[in-house]
């Protein structure tokens, strides 16, 4: 049956009614731009502030709250929001005079941001991105909810989704290009142009023009100056030099030394790690193929094949640092006919190949930085698993051996990783520590005479930490529990959102009859938050499989709003049944098992099983939203829901991801009690 069709309020009057562009079109140009902007303050920012390189969600949840101010903010002001182009201007201002990066005389694994910098300190520098990022988002926001009062309801938000997903679009593009940051700029100034309608030619000129003109004009100076190479993960920037006659390429990622591109037989000669992974495995005198994941620039795939190898995977996640190696590594080790390299995710990779190792090397696979929309999880998070040793286990031959090194910087942290791949391997490892810094070698035969250590591993301590596993991949963290760093920060964030939405918005009594509307907002957050995370254990924790993900939630949501436009769907507290029927679903199929399947039957299960449950709860979303009496505050109930939804996710360093669908689903049986009696026959 066809359902009936929600009828508009009252066209908003003032400059939002009056704009040029027609209202749909409008409004898909806001919301692309609005969502195109918040991505390209996460990627940039966290860029220039070495401190967001591991708190992305800290820009996040300053746009949550931006985004929902700005829906706030409509009905209350008719003017033009030309304090986002200003806000923005001062933000690029502040930090490109301003970066916070790793002080290059010291070197250090980060363990929550206790690293020596230069620049700003956290205290300081990161409440004002926050602040900015609220204020920036701000004003798209508004602009996209001007336009919610000229249409229906549900027509409103399917345009709305649908220039969300031409915003994740048009950034993915630009990623796969590796555009810099000047060319997001120029968009962003475009954009501005636009959607900021000019009441008079001085005033545009002073509020939009010049300060677009100062954004572009500081991205094009970094741009053309810094000599940097963009990746979907990094700011790459590279200095040559020679110690002696010795060439050396030093590489850094976000202003982190990461890399050094130095010739083999150099690099054996320093430092002794690189050399006992061969000492250690008794494969090593016959390597017919080797596997290395952290391949990089390629000085352990050169060691490899001074060692004999005759064939080399080289898996690395980064084009980029794979680019600087094939370009100017001393020992050319890519342009060798016997190495194959593989762009992608090292635990990926060992999920779907087939192939077997006489020798596996995890070689530094460091990332620092954070998947996107993830909270803790790094981009090598899923490595250090004691599912992914036994996935390295598995793809061993007889007489195969598994090794990793690093610069652990804690006994603890070594000790954890031994007894990890004890777990994984089923008898003790060799552990050697070399140097200082806790430079370590674990290296791990196929059976206990694969391997020749130097001396028998004394085996964990009292206080040595479980392996990590799946669940929660959280290598570096000791304890379970979430560190107090994150504590102060996410109860400041929650402190400064009541204080503006209450300063923006007007009394809270606005938003009470929607309750339900903000818990939506929070449990969706920890939904879609188990989503990516899911999503980068089945299929790599790259940017393309991040893109995907969200543009597949996006799809899922504009699919519900479409059948409830359509369709009469059943009535919510069937629709809730059937939502929560998805979480436990999800929560009934294991990880393990889809991680078994073949890759197109894994692709299938994971949308169904994923998917089931948003899908639902954006029904239910769309049949309550099409019925509120005042589409703007509602809307921006449930984006400030987002907020909080964003700082529960840190839940999952105590209770795993697993457990965020046990809080979503109490969230949202939260919201069904909160639903108005008049709203459940709907």
């Amino acid at each position: 049956m066809i359902a009936e069709v929600d009828t508009p309020s009252r066209p908003e009057s003032g400059p939002a009614g009056e704009h040029w562009i027609p209202v749909r079109a409008r409004l898909v140009v806001a919301s692309a731009f609005m969502l195109f902007l918040e991505l390209a303050l996460i990627r940039w920012t966290g860029s220039n502030i070495v401190h967001l390189s591991y708190f992305t969600n800290f820009v996040l949840l300053g746009s949550f709250l931006g985004i929902g101010l700005g829906f706030l903010r409509v009905g209350r002001t008719t003017r033009q929001p030309y304090y986002s182009p200003i806000v923005l201007a001062a933000l690029v201002l502040i930090v490109f005079y301003f970066p916070v990066t790793v002080d290059r005389q010291t070197e250090g694994v980060l363990y929550f941001t206790s690293l020596s910098t230069t620049g700003p300190p956290a205290w300081a520098i990161l409440p004002v991105v926050f602040a900015a990022a609220a204020l920036v988002l701000m004003g798209p926001a508004e602009l996209v909810g001007r336009c919610f009062p000229e249409l229906p309801r549900l027509e409103a938000y399917r345009y709305d989704l649908i220039g969300s997903l031409t915003g994740i679009g048009m950034f993915s593009l630009l990623s796969l290009a590796s555009a810099p940051p000047v060319a997001w700029g120029l968009i962003a100034a475009c954009a501005y142009g636009v959607l900021l309608q000019p009441r008079s030619l001085g005033r545009y000129l002073g509020f939009v023009t010049f300060p677009s003109l100062v954004v572009i004009a500081a991205l094009a100076v970094e741009t053309f100056t810094a000599g940097a190479l963009w990746s979907p993960y990094y700011k790459v920037t590279s200095q040559q030099h020679f110690l002696g006659d010795v060439p050396i390429l030093d590489i850094a990622v976000n202003g982190i030394p990461h890399q050094q591109a130095i010739p083999a037989a150099a690099r054996l000669q320093w430092e002794r790690q690189y050399a006992l992974p061969y000492e250690r495995a008794v494969a090593a005198g016959n390597l017919d193929d080797v596997l290395i994941v952290g391949a990089g620039s390629g000085t352990d795939v050169a060691i490899a094949l001074s060692k004999g190898a005759k064939r080399v995977d080289a898996v690395e996640i980064d084009p980029k640092l794979r680019e600087l190696g094939g370009r100017y590594h001393p020992d050319r080790p890519y342009d060798d006919p016997r190495v194959t390299t593989h762009i992608t995710d090292g635990r990926a990779f060992l999920e779907r190949i087939g192939k077997k190792y006489d020798l596996i090397l995890f070689a530094l696979p460091d990332s620092l930085t954070l998947v996107s929309g993830a909270s803790s999880l790094r981009l090598e998070s899923y490595l250090f698993t004691q599912e992914a040793m036994r996935a390295a286990h598995d793809h061993l031959k007889p007489g195969g051996a598994f090794s990793m090194y690093n610069y652990y910087r804690e006994q603890w942290l070594v000790d954890r990783l031994a007894s990890t791949a004890q777990a994984a391997f089923g008898h003790k490892p060799c552990v050697d520590e070399v140097g200082s810094g806790q430079q370590a070698v674990i290296t791990a035969g196929v059976t206990a005479d694969a391997q020749r250590c130097a001396a028998e591993w004394a085996g964990a301590k009292a206080d040595t930490p479980p392996p990590a596993v799946d669940d929660r991949p959280f290598l570096y963290l000791h304890g379970r529990d979430i560190p107090s760093i994150y504590l102060i920060a996410l109860g400041l964030i929650l402190l400064v959102s009541i204080v503006a939405v209450r300063a923006v918005a007007g009394p809270f009594r606005r938003m009470r009859p929607y309750a339900d509307l903000f818990l939506l907002g929070v449990s969706f957050l920890l939904l879609e938050t188990k989503n990516v995370t899911g999503f980068a254990l089945l299929f790599g924790t790259t940017w393309v499989v991040n893109a995907i993900v969200f543009a597949g939630v996006l799809v899922a949501v504009l699919a519900a709003v479409e059948v409830t436009r359509r369709f009469r769907m059943p009535p919510l507290p069937v629709m809730y049944a059937i939502l929560l029927g998805g979480l436990v679903l999800a929560a009934l199929v294991p990880n393990s098992w889809l991680l078994g399947l073949p890759v197109p039957l894994r692709v299938v299960c994971a949308v169904v099983v994923a998917f089931l449950p948003i899908f639902a709860a954006n029904v239910v979303f769309a049949k309550r939203f099409a019925e509120t009496a005042d589409a703007t505050v509602a809307f921006g109930a449930n984006l400030l829901g987002a907020i909080l939804g964003g700082c529960l996710e840190y839940l999952s360093l105590v209770i795993g991801y697993e457990g965020l669908l046990v809080v979503a689903g109490l969230l949202y049986l939260g919201a069904f009690a909160l639903l108005p009696r008049t709203a459940r026959a709907l």
